[in-house]
């Protein structure tokens, strides 16, 4: 992709947000790139040198712990930053989480030494951050809220809908090991629960494909 390719895919995802100067000096440093669905775009305790901006497809941001046990957090959409990457570049930390593209994605790669700058340079930049920390931390309150409160059957249930609501279709492609992974349990458990939500007629289950029905 050229640059003046990035430069209207930038204006067409981001026409609110950022005024001419801002988009001028993205267009000038800023790189496309473009990664197939299952490619790590960022891992865990890797050193960050830029800002993921996404233009299109989304990437699924996972937490890890000391066992090395996944646990999937969000979903970053079209328009939206990693706020936990912008942290990390802006105290000089190394990668926290691990970022997978769920699609076929495209993203800016912002290098990390602008950000300060565009703080205090351009107020839509800021803007910009400070809303991406705060639709982030709302995300993250609303996994502890699952993780600390719901069963795993209501877990399981806002995940398939989550998944769908994404991909703006009621057929999701995945495998129950896969949705294991990303809730952190066992693929027994999530085969059970499925089958449950299938016989309330809440799904429809096929090979590695399950169908949201209400």
């Amino acid at each position: 992709m050229n640059s003046q390719e990035a430069n209207t895919t930038l204006i067409e995802r981001f026409p609110i947000f950022f005024e001419e100067g801002l988009k001028k000096e993205l267009n000038s440093v800023a790189k496309v790139y473009s990664v197939p669905a299952g490619d790590i775009i960022m891992d865990i305790d890797q050193s960050i040198d830029q800002i993921p901006l996404v233009i299109k497809g989304s990437i699924k941001i996972l937490r890890e712990d000391e066992e090395g046990n996944e646990i999937f957090l969000y979903y970053l959409e079209p328009g939206h930053a990693c706020a936990t990457s912008i942290t990390c570049c802006m105290s000089g930390q190394r990668s926290t989480i691990r970022a997978i593209a769920e699609d076929d994605t495209e993203y800016l790669g912002i290098p990390v030494q602008f950000s300060d700058e565009w703080m205090i340079k351009y107020k839509t930049w800021k803007n910009f951050v400070m809303n991406t920390y705060a639709e982030r931390f709302e995300e993250l309150l609303k996994a502890i809220d699952q993780l600390a409160f719901k069963k795993m059957d209501e877990r399981l249930s806002k995940y398939l809908h989550d998944k769908a609501d994404l991909h703006e279709s009621c057929e999701i492609h995945i495998s129950h090991q896969e949705i294991a992974y990303d809730l952190n349990t066992s693929r027994e458990v999530i085969s059970r629960l499925l089958k449950q939500l299938e016989r309330i007629g809440a799904i429809k289950l096929g090979r590695n494909r399950i169908i949201i029905l209400d």
